[in-house]
């Protein structure tokens, strides 16, 4: 029953954890603008989630070790640290995404300006990350994430043709009035948003922490194929209501309350409340989960002693780290600057990064060295080559489309 118990829990906290700022804004602008022709994407991006998190699940399980530790090892210092700065680039940048998010998120509800309610979001945040259990930081705000589960009621309530939008969604049927390169644009960023490379980080650093063993891959694919894809849905659901409420009536989305538009649309003041509630969850649990993935980074190739198991005192370095970030962040969005304009930036970079985040992932995953007889099979092999070359692809395609579309403007 215990095993049943944490294979259930698991896949509630990965669906609840699966959404964060970047794919909220994504997936509302895209289906306010694309409709549901970019539907596929998403889908892509979370099956490459799930192979990349599978193997990195399974060298915690196996190893025992967390990945950068690994990557440094077997790749060599310079190559790791190269690695070690591509992905930590992203991963902080996420993370001041995710505290200009909750201050939005605050900001809905208490009509102050998110710029009073920043100082605040990170003090919050700062004491979790120094003094929170983990299972607080991975449970918890993973399960009131679920909340945003009211997009897909409002999705049902607004009564869409299902046919229609099946339609889109497997004929990638672009509307008339976009241009390709914008629609090349935000496929790269919807990708970047579904694989944002901290989801890995944390996944796996996670699984050293609660001392995975070999009997316990099971119970992490479980979680991995069963609560990603149905994050995934929820995703899909955000672009679907977008699709359904806003693109018809030519709004776009440039703020966090025209995300949560079609749940009021549909479900009025109740509904509404619910989205706020998802969206504080939603970006509060992936900023902890970032400002972790940032001190797992660095502390594991440094050979820090890290871990929220481990009492500050013993791993001073790993708690400072992310409370440096804090400031970090506190002090760019202080400056003013749009978090959903950090938001869109992030999620381009996370594409740029994601060669440097899974490349060395596949290649420790095939070393018998560390993992004896579960090394990669031929499936894990060759869905994770065919990915290597998406993440590449769209690593090379982001900053050039990027910077043709305006950003998609």
């Amino acid at each position: 029953m215990k095993r049943y118990l944490a294979v259930a829990l698991g896949v509630l906290t990965a669906i609840g954890g699966f959404v964060d700022i970047g794919d909220l804004v994504t997936n509302a602008q895209v289906g306010a603008r694309f409709g549901m022709s970019l539907g596929l994407v998403v889908v892509i991006g979370v099956l490459g989630i799930c192979v990349f998190a599978e193997m990195s699940g399974r060298i915690a399980a196996v190893s025992h070790r967390a990945t950068f530790d690994l990557v440094r090892e077997r790749l060599g210092p310079r190559m790791g640290l190269l690695n070690l700065f591509g992905s930590m680039a992203v991963t902080l940048l996420t993370f001041i995404a995710e505290i200009g998010g909750v201050a939005l998120a605050l900001a809905l509800v208490t009509s102050v300006h998110h710029l009073l309610i920043i100082p605040f979001v990170a003090l919050l945040l700062a004491v979790l990350l120094w003094r929170a259990r983990f299972s607080f930081l991975e449970n918890a705000l993973g399960l009131l994430g679920l909340v945003l589960i009211v997009f897909a009621v409002a999705l049902w309530q607004l009564g869409p043709d299902w046919s229609e939008l099946g339609r889109q969604m497997t004929t990638a049927d672009k509307p008339g009035s976009e241009t390709w390169v914008d629609y090349s644009y935000f496929a790269v960023a919807l990708f970047g948003a579904a694989m944002t490379p901290y989801e890995v980080f944390f996944f796996s650093s996670g699984g050293v922490e609660e001392r995975w063993k070999v009997k316990d891959i099971a119970v992490m694919r479980a979680n991995v194929f069963i609560g990603f894809p149905l994050g995934g849905l929820l995703s899909l659901a955000i672009a679907g209501s977008a699709a359904v409420a806003l693109q018809p009536a030519g709004i776009t989305v440039d703020s966090l309350g025209e995300v949560g538009l079609p749940v009021a649309m549909a479900l009025g003041k109740i509904g509404i409340a619910l989205a706020i509630v998802g969206f504080v969850a939603a970006t509060f649990g992936a900023a902890c989960e970032t400002g972790l993935s940032v001190g797992y980074s660095l502390a594991q190739y440094l050979g820090w002693q890290w871990g929220k198991y481990v009492r500050p005192d013993k791993a001073g370095a790993f708690h400072v780290t992310m409370l440096a970030c804090t400031l970090i962040g506190v002090g760019v969005l202080m400056t003013g600057v749009d978090p959903i304009l950090v938001t869109e930036f992030s999620v381009v970079f996370s594409a740029v990064a994601l060669p440097l985040t899974y490349f060395p992932i596949l290649v420790v995953a095939n070393d018998p060295d560390y993992l004896g007889e579960h090394v990669n099979g031929r499936l894990a092999n060759t869905l994770g080559s065919v990915y290597l070359v998406l993440v590449c692809v769209a690593a090379v395609a982001a900053i050039p489309l990027m910077i043709a579309t305006g950003m998609g403007q």
